[in-house]
């Protein structure tokens, strides 16, 4: 289903499927609330192109903090547009820590709502959209780098026991 969705995007896009483009948009339609993975994009641009590591890195926290960005902003918005409803736990949390608590944006699941919080309460723009960043940065390092170490006998086997 998801590699489905992903290709249907690009050949929207017009993006090719392996290439820095296609990492902008995966990227940054991932950090929406739209559930999908930007990881295995990075990956196998990275993998197919090796002297692009550090412009993949660059491109995927680009789209990727943006796409927060965007979260946060309909976040902003929602709260001015609804009535203030009691704050819960996770509020009076955000609202303590503040923009810190934007480092954990790549964390799946919970990431992309907690950037819409973040802009439900009016958490500072600029000092979030930074703290996304170095999150989301640190994400597709760790992530590549760790992939990178797979041998690629792994990914052979992968690749034919799924029928490629």
């Amino acid at each position: 289903m998801i590699e489905s969705t992903i290709q249907w995007l690009l050949e929207q896009l017009s993006a090719p499927e392996v290439g820095l483009t296609s990492v902008f948009f995966v990227s940054f339609v991932s950090a929406t609330l739209v559930p999908m993975g930007s990881e295995p994009m990075v990956f196998a641009t990275i993998k197919a192109n090796p002297e692009l590591f550090w412009p993949a890195i660059a491109v995927a926290t680009l789209g990727n903090t943006l796409g927060g960005a965007l979260d946060y902003w309909i976040g902003y918005r929602a709260k001015v547009a609804f009535a203030k409803e009691r704050e819960s736990r996770w509020f009076r949390w955000l609202a303590r820590y503040g923009a810190k608590t934007m480092l954990l944006s790549w964390v799946p699941g919970i990431g992309d709502p907690l950037c819409t919080l973040g802009g439900w309460l009016k958490l500072p723009f600029w000092p979030s959209v930074a703290y996304m960043a170095i999150g989301k940065c640190a994400r597709y390092l760790t992530m590549t780098t760790l992939l990178l170490y797979v041998p690629d006998g792994v990914w052979k086997t992968i690749a034919n026991a799924l029928g490629g």
